[in-house]
């Protein structure tokens, strides 16, 4: 019959203070499975700390100099709750193995000495368990992802509706406002009024520019919007971009706001990233927005970090991006509503 599991896809380590039984254990089992062995309980934690991905079972002697096997099983516990315990113990310490049961510290208590048949067939027992359990967590992972990225997906597309009716309205009314701004100067200065020294040129033009630059600032997050709600499936995930060169324009692109506010930036992503997939356009304008928040939060004199590092290199690989800064932060009664689009906040809505 055809084996479905690989026994050597994760190691058991062995603790025990006799050499003769450790030496013993790799002859009969090596052959089958992945071992790593100690010869006490600290260096077994040690081990354990050290191949914490690759060790799926631990099985260990209850009487050694030092701390006991228990000990080392309640520890392992609380560092790698998923890992199979087993206890080997001899009839005298039956009291032992029935404390570390009933502490929920073992899977199993093996007798010393141990039958090599029935040990074999115990430890593939373990190692199948903690596979499937391993497989079902990663399968609740996976999900749990999709979940989240429907959910986002969701949102987004929401924004998209709200930001198109917000355009139509808007717009619309901006576009009024707009031409009054336009006509007002010239017909007060055609009819020659004295409105409380309105005719004062000087005062138009600051208050034209002053209403100009708030009818972009509404264009301008209207259109941000629109496009990040145009979840295009055909151009969604078509060019491959490097997180390095996106951050670095962005940075660029901000270079003498940062320097004129005196704000220090600490850029450790290394250009050694692999690129990733994605749509170019929306990926480098994350980054702007992000350093364009920064630059309206932040005081003047404030540091900026950025790093990034590779996580797990080989089956599905994520680049894990960090920013942070030395301002002030948020107030604890806005942390609530952060990820809200719209804040009643003092009578007002605010975005």
């Amino acid at each position: 019959m055809e084996n479905l599991y690989d026994y050597k896809k994760f190691a058991i380590l062995y603790v025990d203070d006799e050499e003769k039984s450790l030496k013993y254990f790799e002859r009969a089992f090596g052959d089958d499975f992945r071992i790593f062995t100690a010869t006490n309980a600290i260096d077994g934690y040690r081990l354990l700390e050290t191949h914490a991905d690759e060790i799926g079972l631990i099985m260990t002697d209850q009487r050694m100099p030092g701390e006991k096997g228990v000990w080392l099983l309640e520890r392992a516990r609380q560092f790698r709750p998923r890992v199979l315990r087993i206890l080997v113990t001899a009839f005298s310490d039956f009291e032992a193995a029935i404390a570390a049961v009933n502490s929920g510290a073992i899977y199993k208590y093996v007798h010393k000495p141990w039958d090599p048949p029935m040990l074999e067939l115990t430890l593939r027992q373990a190692l199948e368990f903690f596979m499937v359990q391993s497989e079902r967590d990663q399968l609740l992972l996976e999900k749990m992802s999709v979940l989240r990225n429907m959910m986002i997906a969701d949102r987004i597309v929401s924004l998209g509706l709200l930001a198109a009716g917000l355009s139509h309205h808007i717009r619309n009314s901006l576009v009024a406002v707009k031409t009054f701004l336009d006509l007002a100067p010239a017909k007060m200065a055609e009819e020659k009024a004295d409105l409380n020294g309105l005719r004062n040129p000087e005062f138009w033009k600051d208050y034209h520019q002053n209403v100009q630059s708030q009818i972009e600032k509404i264009n301008h997050l209207l259109t941000d919007l629109r496009t990040s709600s145009d979840a295009n499936p055909a151009t969604q995930f078509a060019d491959e971009v490097s997180v390095a060169a996106a951050v670095g324009a962005a940075l660029e692109a901000f270079k003498e706001q940062f320097a004129a506010r005196k704000i220090e930036i600490e850029n450790k992503i290394p250009d050694t990233l692999p690129t990733i997939r994605a749509d170019k356009p929306k990926f480098y304008r994350l980054f702007e927005l992000l350093l364009k928040d920064e630059l309206a939060m932040l005081p003047a004199g404030s540091k900026i970090s950025l790093g990034a590092d590779l996580q797990n290199p080989g089956n599905k690989p994520e680049i894990v991006l960090r920013i942070s800064d030395n301002g002030p932060g948020l107030p604890p009664e806005a942390l609530s509503v952060i990820f809200d689009p719209f804040v009643i906040s003092g009578g007002a809505a605010s975005e």
